[in-house]
């Protein structure tokens, strides 16, 4: 069962592209893999402190996302990995020969998502799998 996966950051948008993957993994019968992608930055003395914040970031969102998609009947497991949130999404997709890649996106426009590379939009072109983009109003 290869599955679905589902990136997440803790917004609001994140919370819906959970809520919208784990329906689809509960429908099809597919385990939901909540992925939290994330790079320390590589460039300071204290590393380890800022590897270890996010970590526990990754651990409380992760175990929220968890709870909302247990509550619709999917199996679901959190991988925190270490690596952008791209990188972490498409490898991960790639190892488990995923169905799809689920992310939630608050609406910026195609151009500002080509000069700013948001996470959506790199994974709508660099991805060999389909991507889910789940559309919300605003950013949280």
């Amino acid at each position: 069962m290869p599955g679905i996966i589902v990136g997440i950051d803790g917004s609001r948008t994140s919370d819906m592209a959970v809520a919208e993957a784990a329906v689809l993994a509960s429908e099809l019968g597919e385990k939901l893999h909540v992925v939290f992608g994330y790079e320390p930055y590589r460039g300071a003395a204290e590393i380890q402190d800022h590897r270890v914040a996010l970590e526990e970031m990754g651990t409380e969102v992760g175990n929220r996302a968890i709870s909302q998609a247990r509550d619709v009947g999917a199996e679901v497991e959190l991988k925190l990995i270490d690596r952008g949130p791209v990188d972490a999404l498409i490898a991960l997709a790639d190892e488990l020969d995923a169905r799809m890649i689920v992310v939630g996106s608050y609406g910026d426009s195609p151009l500002k998502g080509a000069i700013l590379g948001s996470t959506p939009h790199k994974l709508v072109h660099l991805s060999k799998r389909p991507v889910l983009v789940v559309h919300g109003d605003e950013e949280s």
